[in-house]
This record gives structure tokens, C-alpha cells and sequence, in this order.
């Protein structure tokens, strides 16, 4: 998933100023990138082009980056987390019926698909308004699947840390969608 360390951040230098090395980077994290994006937009043109404006970002700011032990795909994440939350953010009001149509299994009632749609985007929602390590330390695991150790690769930091993180992510998704738990409310 992640290039060797050593040779992604002789890579990401020489990416400051030669632009065969940023398209190898781009070459090499461009899909996981945008299946991440398009994990959580749901939507392919719309995944095309907050992917593309990922990399147009990164392009801009490479000379700027400064490794700080993550690899260099946390920064992208990051960035991409950003784009995600700006595209939704600037995006129209449509009516999700339209998108709804062609959701899950056609044999469900339309108003069962909208109803499970409009409950992903406020659970989505409720996820973007968390602290900024608890949002991707979620949208990793949720839109991504990944395993923690593979969160806690890109977000360098522990198992036990990414799991912390879940979990308190979890709460607060819990407490913005109004959903309190028995246990927490014997708390």
C-alpha cells in the first residue's frame, strides 16, 4: 500500500522540483486516494474531481511538506479529508430521490432507499464535524475498511491510539445523531 519509507521520502524531495517524481506519487497513491474519496462522496464525477483536486493541492504544496514521520499518503488523506468536507460544503441542495433511484436493491421501496440514504449523510455528517484526528481516524475505518494497524500506519500512531480514537469518534457520532446508549446513560 505504502511505498518503502526510505524511497517515498527521496521521492516526495525530489517531487519539490521534478514533476516525473510527483507523478510517480501520483501514480502510485492515486486509487487508493480515490476510493477513498469516492467511499465517501458516492458519486463518480464528483470522486474524479475532489481526487483531482487532491493532487492539484498536493502539487501546490509539496514544496511546503515537511515529513514528520507519517507517510506521505496521512498528508494526502488529510488533504483529501479537506476537499471532501469543501466539495460537500459548497454543493447545492438536490434532492437525494433522484440519487436514490439507483441505490442498493431496486426491489426496496424508494422511500426505504431515501430514508437509508438520508441516514448515511447525517451519519456522515455527524462524522466531518468531529476533532480532526477522530475524523480520520473514522472515515478510515468506515469508508476505507482498513485494519487499525493500517490506520495507525498512515496516521502514525499506535493500534491502541487509532482505537481510542474510534472510540471516542464513535461517542461523539453517538452524541451529534442524539443516539446515547444505555451504559453511557447510567454514566
Amino acid at each position: 500500500m505504502s511505498l518503502p519509507r526510505a524511497y517515498e521520502e527521496q521521492l516526495v524531495e525530489r517531487a519539490k522540483s521534478d514533476a516525473d517524481a510527483f507523478g510517480e506519487l501520483y501514480d502510485h497513491y492515486f486509487s487508493q486516494i480515490y476510493r477513498f474519496v469516492y467511499s465517501r462522496v458516492r458519486d463518480q464525477d464528483a470522486a474524479e474531481d475532489v481526487t483531482s483536486e487532491v493532487f492539484f493541492k498536493a502539487l501546490r504544496a509539496i514544496g511546503r511538506y515537511r515529513s514528520s514521520g507519517h507517510p506521505f499518503s496521512a498528508w494526502l488523506y488529510q488533504i483529501s479529508v479537506n476537499a471532501i468536507y469543501d466539495h460537500y460544503r459548497s454543493r447545492r441542495p438536490t434532492s437525494s430521490l433522484d440519487g436514490a433511484v439507483g441505490v442498493a436493491d431496486p426491489a426496496r421501496p424508494v422511500v426505504e432507499r431515501v430514508v437509508d440514504s438520508s441516514e448515511a449523510e447525517r451519519v456522515w455528517a455527524a462524522i466531518d464535524s468531529l476533532p480532526p484526528q477522530q475524523r480520520m481516524a473514522m472515515t478510515l475505518k468506515l469508508g476505507e475498511d482498513l485494519k487499525l494497524a493500517q490506520i495507525g500506519r498512515i496516521m502514525g500512531k499506535s493500534e491502541g491510539a487509532v482505537k481510542l480514537l474510534i472510540h471516542r469518534g464513535m461517542i461523539g457520532v453517538r452524541q451529534r445523531l442524539g443516539i446515547v446508549t444505555l451504559v453511557e446513560e447510567e454514566a
